[in-house]
């Protein structure tokens, strides 16, 4: 299925289901309320299912007009592998691209921590074409953050 990736209005309430389909990567519910309350406000792009349900959704940061970032990016646990992250990244850039940014960021679990999942994560962004940039303590000693960059 080749899937479609597009703005959509806040959806805070597809932001919690999603991220409970996948507790292992997003589990912390502190977190997941920090999350769900930016799912009321921040850029949205969605993917949506055949049922019309929200299948993938990303949460987009414009810190400068130069640099996008992606804030959260979570699929629906049945819809991994198939393409639905990589509508996402490939749709968000196009539209970056048009408006002149030229880097996208995206912060994810460092290397440092041992979690598998977030190794697949980190994967995932390299295959986009991201490259690690540093790792910090910025959400603490046990949660090493990792800042990805893509070039555009």
């Amino acid at each position: 299925m080749e899937w479609m990736c597009r703005p959509d209005s806040p959806v805070p309430e597809a932001a919690e289901q999603l991220l409970a389909s996948v507790p292992e990567w997003f589990g912390l519910p502190e977190a997941n309320g920090d999350y769900i309350e930016a799912a009321r406000s921040k850029e949205t792009w969605t993917v949506k299912g055949e049922d019309g349900g929200v299948v993938g959704l990303t949460l987009v940061d414009r810190h400068f007009p130069h640099v996008a970032e992606l804030h959260l990016m979570v699929v629906d646990r049945q819809h991994h592998g198939q393409g639905v992250g990589t509508a996402m990244v490939q749709a968000i850039e196009q539209d970056a691209r048009q408006r002149g940014v030229k880097l996208l960021e995206v912060k994810t679990l460092g290397a440092s921590h041992p979690d598998s999942g977030y190794a697949r994560t980190r994967h995932f962004y390299e295959q986009m074409g991201f490259l690690p940039l540093e790792e910090t303590d910025l959400w603490g000693d046990q949660n090493p953050c990792l800042f990805m960059i893509k070039a555009l």
